[in-house]
């Protein structure tokens, strides 16, 4: 990792910890990628319940997607290969990077 990266190292490892503590707060094991959710026992109608456990598995399952792409953004800055173009290899512009830390393609690429 080169020390134009630094930065967006610590706003990856930063932003991975919060995912994480989310993801904790909503009921999910990481270890065992289990979760457990609880519904307020005072829901009179079953559907609202079931709506609200759909709203937060889709919340939880978008955590999950994002701290994904965050670590494997990490494990990049690693094995050096971290701010490459996954598709044309070329660099991925330092501004695209700082908007969106996790990301795999150029601007070129992307669209």
């Amino acid at each position: 990792m080169t020390a134009k990266y630094a930065h967006l190292k610590t706003r990856l490892e930063e932003e991975r910890n919060n995912l994480i503590v989310q993801l904790k707060e909503l009921g999910v094991d990481l270890g065992s990628g289990s979760v457990e959710i609880a519904v307020n026992e005072g829901f009179a109608d079953s559907a609202a319940a079931t709506a609200e456990k759909a709203e937060t598995l889709a919340l939880i399952d978008r955590l999950q997607v994002t701290l994904s792409d965050v670590e494997e953004a990490l494990a990049r800055m690693e094995a050096g290969t971290y701010g490459k173009c996954e598709i044309c290899g070329d660099e991925i512009p330092l501004r695209r990077l700082e908007a969106r830390p996790h990301a795999l393609r150029c601007i070129k690429c992307q669209g």
